[in-house]
């Protein structure tokens, strides 16, 4: 009977599957496989019946093993080790001669030794022609330089994760996910990058793990924040818990319930029930007895018509509480300035009234064409000029400087 074959080149490498051919293989045996690449001894990892098999003795769409490997294959294995190990220190002398902005990661030799691969890290592109001059020239064999991510150098080197374990990545993933902050906001995480990260900088790779279990339940849950009908009344969705699969709900009467999510869709979109109107009267009526106040402030008209006071009386506490406050210092007091504004007024009314007896006795005002006024006439004259004194005694209380307004067209 045929097996099919899981074979692993590499501790942290990816599973490859090859039929058995002629030879019964056993889990954790090595054997020799041809690849594109050329020859390689990988680790058989898994075992397991094959379906069928073609006319040439090869299980349809995998290819078959060469052959068993031997102690030989295991000391040229050994000794591939120590050469690798030889290339990784002659590698880093010839980075530092040549000041190149790389980091070295691991060599990588191939059983028949046709090719060895250098893994680096660097943040961009180098110029390392040089380099594998060097190396040519003292391996004389196929040279790869290949640049990988800090993923995969972590794979590749292995650490202790935040847990405690041994990285997901070297321990049983082989393939990178995708992981997005997205992933985090919906698994209510803190959003803290030292919390959120692992070893290599980089989002942890278990956020897709469990990613697909909360799509699922969030699918189910309804909108936080949201309100509903519910067979408990008006209620509002505050929060969904992941791990008990339960929703908090706030009632009208302020009180939070806790509903599994399996029972959701039954209470949801329906009348309330008896009980739940009665509890929100009851909660009404607990208001009333208390004598709260209203939540919205009242207007002052609102308030002067419940106290059953006047517009009046308002004014009048106001003008009580204006007497009451204290006059500044630095302000003279308000009756010595119209004192003075008085004293003035009549400083410039006898200032006229001397120049216009002057004008009289002089008689100069007087212009030969005009005949002299009567005692009628003069009396109205002097009526006259204490109407104009009154005028600018009026004008006078009006501010000196005045806007000039513009002049209608």
């Amino acid at each position: 009977m045929s097996q099919i074959l899981g074979v692993k080149f590499n501790d942290y490498g990816q599973v490859y599957y090859f039929g058995s051919g002629p030879f019964v293989v056993r889990e954790g045996q090595h054997v020799i496989v041809k690849t594109d690449q050329g020859m390689g001894l990988g680790k058989v990892v898994l075992t397991k019946q094959a379906p069928q098999e073609s006319e040439d003795g090869e299980i349809e769409g995998h290819k078959a093993i060469y052959r068993l490997a031997n102690d030989k294959d295991m000391e040229s294995v050994a000794e591939n080790e120590a050469v690798a190990k030889d290339a990784y220190q002659h590698c880093r002398k010839c980075i530092t001669q040549h000041k190149l902005g790389m980091k070295l990661v691991e060599v990588e030799v191939f059983f028949d030794r046709s090719k060895m691969i250098f893994y680096f890290t660097a943040p961009g592109r180098i110029d390392f022609r040089e380099l594998i001059k060097d190396l040519v020239r003292e391996y004389r064999t196929r040279i790869e330089l290949r640049q990988i991510g800090v993923r995969h150098e972590t794979q590749m080197l292995g650490a202790i994760g935040n847990c405690g374990q041994i990285c997901c990545c070297r321990r049983f993933m082989r393939k990178f996910v995708p992981v997005t902050i997205k992933m985090a906001k919906e698994q209510n995480l803190f959003l803290n990058p030292t919390k959120i990260s692992g070893i290599c900088g980089r989002l942890l790779c278990c956020l897709s793990f469990e990613q697909k279990g909360y799509e699922e339940f969030h699918r189910l849950c309804p909108r936080v924040g949201k309100k509903y009908t519910t067979s408990y009344g008006n209620v509002k969705v505050l929060r969904s818990n992941f791990f008990k699969k339960t929703l908090s709900l706030l009632t009208e009467t302020y009180e939070e319930k806790e509903v599994p999510i399996d029972e959701w869709n039954e209470i949801v979109n329906k009348p309330p029930s008896e009980e739940a109107l009665a509890e929100v009267k009851a909660h009404e009526n607990r208001g009333r007895r208390s004598g709260r106040r209203p939540s919205r402030p009242e207007s002052g008209d609102k308030r002067a018509s419940k106290s059953g006071g006047s517009s009046e009386g308002t004014d009048s506490d106001k003008a009580g509480r204006q007497k009451d406050r204290p006059v500044k210092q630095g302000r003279p007091p308000r009756q010595g300035r119209d004192d003075r504004k008085d004293r003035e007024r009549k400083g410039s009314g006898e200032r006229r009234d001397d120049r216009g007896e002057r004008q009289e006795r002089s008689g100069k005002s007087e212009s030969p064409r005009n005949p002299e006024p009567s005692s009628s006439q003069g009396k109205s004259a002097s009526a006259s000029t204490e109407a104009s004194g009154d005028d600018t005694t009026k004008r006078s209380r009006r501010p000196r400087r005045r806007r000039r307004r513009p002049s209608k067209k």
